[in-house]
């Protein structure tokens, strides 16, 4: 998309920058009689041999289970709202902008509108094409994605987008759905028999203390959105906050337990277009109720399954009169810890004697450069009126969500995780405080993060406040 376009289509769909530092279009609250839905999907199964959770460490010997983007875009709001939810680990950076680009031209939008959520499911790939680069500038001997492959990924779901909104159906109401799910989630942080912290609940635990102690700080409750044209169902997003591996690292790409709770629905249903979009958890996992061992795979998908039929079962559906689109820009300063300067990333992407290491050595690198660009993360919202998609980058704690839910409290708030993956973890400043092991790695920002994103919450939730 040239330039010119490019910018003729942001005045266009964007109208006006809003004060207090909102991004992005406002559309009046007035009723809108052609409101649209198209729903795509497309397979972005990684190749055998394709590096799996950012390279170093894992490679696809199989094919468990295939992967998907699933996704819908919403018309009648000004330019179309594209939403995603990509059954990779993480979307990064420059990967991530040509997802938004590729897709906003296939959808008649502009980027800004396109919601990429990933899934976070460890047995699949991260795209970082600026990371990758430079491992391969270094000879590091490591790699992180395939850009042929993240290309072709990219273009098949934008042709399916592009075809998808061919032929969108009419959106008359929307439903909301709220149901508990059983034994699933668990917080990172628990206290040890002998008083003390650990964070070392992963996502699967044979720690007998790990299973012992409360699930700690979690979001129990799983919430479907679904859209409606008058009495029939046309999609249904179900959102949950939990890392969605039972176990990995052994080569089998897979959706895991929430891709197969997903396809079991889809059974159900075939006509429903059925969507999962991982919550806010960076710091929630199954640890507590799992151990590790393939059938509690189908045990965990069966939890999340029936939280979805039984969250479907008391849906509430409301004529839709309005779809407003905000996004609050967010800045975050990148770490310089001793291990995360410049320098010291530069010197580990070449001589670290770890391929993962020099992966994540990369990565980054490909973040600061970013932040230097003055490239800022966005914070989008879609807002139906009595209900509101909230979208979060990276791996932001569930804190962010919990918080998000509290400032919407007059509505029904679903929140996304895994936006732009580019930060990695987003924790709180208690988790700095307790000094969460889990920072050791795969957190790239510096502290203060919790206050810039507290703000971009506030701002698109409380527009108006």
């Amino acid at each position: 998309m040239s330039e010119k376009l490019t910018r003729r289509r942001v005045l266009e769909s964007a109208a006006a920058v809003c004060a207090g530092g909102l991004i992005g279009g406002v559309h009046a609250a007035q009723p809108q009689p052609n409101f649209t839905l198209a729903t795509f999907v497309a397979d972005v199964t990684p190749s055998l041999g394709h590096p799996l959770m950012g390279g170093g460490i894992m490679h696809a010997a199989r094919i468990d289970d295939p992967l998907f983007a699933r996704g819908i875009v919403l018309g009648g709001a000004g330019s179309p709202i594209v939403i995603v939810g990509v059954d990779w680990c993480e979307i990064r950076n420059d990967a991530y902008a040509r997802w938004r680009e590729a897709l906003a031209q296939a959808a008649g939008t502009v980027r800004e509108r396109v919601l990429v959520s990933c899934l976070h499911q460890h047995d699949a790939p991260v795209a970082d094409l600026r990371a990758e680069a430079i491992l391969r500038q270094h000879g590091a001997q490591a790699s992180i994605c395939d850009p042929e492959f993240h290309e072709q990924a990219v273009a098949s779901v934008a042709r399916a987008v592009a075809e998808a909104v061919k032929t969108p159906e009419r959106l008359t109401h929307v439903g909301t759905a709220t149901a508990r799910v059983e034994k699933v989630a668990s917080n990172r942080r628990y206290e040890k028999a002998d008083g003390t912290l650990s964070f070392g609940r992963t996502s699967a635990c044979r720690e007998p203390r790990a299973h012992e102690a409360p699930e700690g700080t979690v979001d129990p409750w799983l919430k479907t959105l679904s859209f409606w044209n008058e009495d029939r169902s046309l999609a249904a997003v179900s959102f949950y906050a939990t890392h969605p591996m039972s176990y990995y690292g052994q080569g089998g790409v897979s959706s895991d337990f929430v891709g197969l709770a997903r396809r079991r629905r889809a059974a159900d249903e075939p006509r429903i277009h059925q969507m999962y979009l991982s919550g806010a958890s960076g710091n929630v996992t199954a640890g507590k109720y799992n151990d590790g061992s393939p059938p509690m795979r189908v045990e965990l998908a069966d939890r999340i399954y029936r939280a979805m039929v039984s969250g479907w079962d008391n849906t509430k559906r409301r004529p839709l009169e309005t779809i407003q689109f905000r996004a609050a820009p967010l800045h975050l300063e990148p770490r310089d810890t001793p291990g995360f300067t410049a320098a010291d990333l530069r010197e580990r992407v070449a001589s670290d004697t770890r391929p993962f290491g020099r992966c994540l050595a990369a990565l980054g690198l490909s973040w600061r450069e970013r932040v230097e660009r003055g490239q800022a993360l966005d914070v989008p919202v879609v807002d139906f009126g009595f209900a509101r998609l909230l979208q979060l980058p990276a791996e932001s704690y569930v804190e962010y969500q919990l918080l998000a839910q509290r400032l919407g409290a007059d509505s029904f708030v679903a929140v996304a995780g895994y936006g732009e993956c580019a930060p990695g973890y987003i924790p709180t400043e208690r988790s700095w405080d307790e000094d969460d092991t889990n920072l050791r790695d795969w957190c790239w920002v510096a502290r203060g993060a919790e206050a810039r994103l507290t703000e971009a919450i506030t701002a698109v939730l409380k527009p108006h406040g």
